[in-house]
């Protein structure tokens, strides 16, 4: 059974950071792209970053670039968001996703076949 576990997640101020962890289980997270995806109250699920498998090329939606980092430890086969500067804005659920080749549009994941539970972050003000 695949299992995709995040964790990290809590209340922070603005200009904080905290750091997400997306631990798997039962698949080997270096055969997969690895995605984060947030989910604010009332809003649709968003792509925030990608990884590719070798871990060399990263991806990132244009409202956390240069905040935000994704990296991945396949000896953990574990990966992390990175999360700087953070403003209310980013908060949200946050959910990682797993794929051994997900379809791409417009570089972002269309579908990803592995999915956490989330875990929550609050940025208050």
């Amino acid at each position: 059974q695949v299992q995709l576990v995040e964790s990290g997640g809590g209340q922070v101020q603005a200009g904080g950071s905290l750091r997400l962890s997306c631990a798997a289980s039962g698949r080997t997270l270096a055969n997969d792209v690895v995605g984060w995806f947030r989910q604010a109250p009332g809003k649709e699920r968003e792509f925030v970053a990608r990884i590719t498998k070798s871990g060399t090329n990263t991806y990132y939606a244009d409202s956390v670039k240069g905040r935000f980092t994704i990296f991945r430890d396949d000896a953990k086969n574990t990966a992390y968001l990175q999360m700087n500067s953070l403003i209310p804005r980013d908060t949200a659920v946050y959910y990682c996703a797993a794929d051994t080749q997900p379809a791409l549009v417009g570089g972002v994941p269309a579908a990803m076949a592995y999915w956490g539970k989330g875990t929550l972050v609050t940025v208050s003000s």
